[in-house]
């Protein structure tokens, strides 16, 4: 689509032997001409947007902000920075232990499939804004996430 001075989201992949990589960029056009400008954060990295986990009384008692690399999952992303979401299936979705509500930045998330819709609908404490973390992936802007208090699963195990 060609539309002078139109501002939008895109994505380009990166590969290398070591890892695989999306970057993401804005790309505008100006004169004719297509211009991609990266989203780089304040240190010239690439845009890490910032998660905000509330206070939950045993994963984070305090609560706890991270970065994450956009297109990655919120489970992944919580898990390597010691936020010890549950994830009962392996995060195939399948069950909803790893329910959130994602309480700002919700409109930034790709949509949820029927699958997880499906999934959903079983989970404890079920809101507009609820997602399974194992999912949703990150996008381009901050996300403030509440991890419920209970979740359906009758055995907790830690992972």
């Amino acid at each position: 689509m060609r539309i002078s001075g139109v501002l939008c989201r895109a994505n380009l992949l990166i590969e290398s032997s070591r890892n695989r990589r999306r970057l993401h960029f804005h790309t505008t056009l100006i004169g004719g001409r297509e211009l991609r400008l990266p989203l780089l954060n304040s240190e010239g990295r690439g845009f890490m947007p910032k998660l905000t986990f509330m206070p939950h009384e045993t994963i984070c008692p305090e609560g706890v902000v991270i970065e994450a690399d956009a297109d990655e999952t919120i489970l992944n992303s919580a898990l390597a920075h010691n936020i010890d979401i549950e994830h009962a299936c392996e995060k195939s979705c399948a069950c909803t232990t790893c329910h959130i509500i994602v309480r700002e930045g919700f409109d930034s998330l790709e949509e949820a499939e029927e699958n997880e819709e499906d999934y959903l609908d079983k989970a404890w404490g079920l809101e507009p804004e609820s997602r399974l973390s194992c999912q949703a992936k990150v996008g381009t802007r901050d996300l403030v996430i509440e991890i419920p208090k209970y979740t359906i699963n009758m055995v907790s195990e830690n992972h």
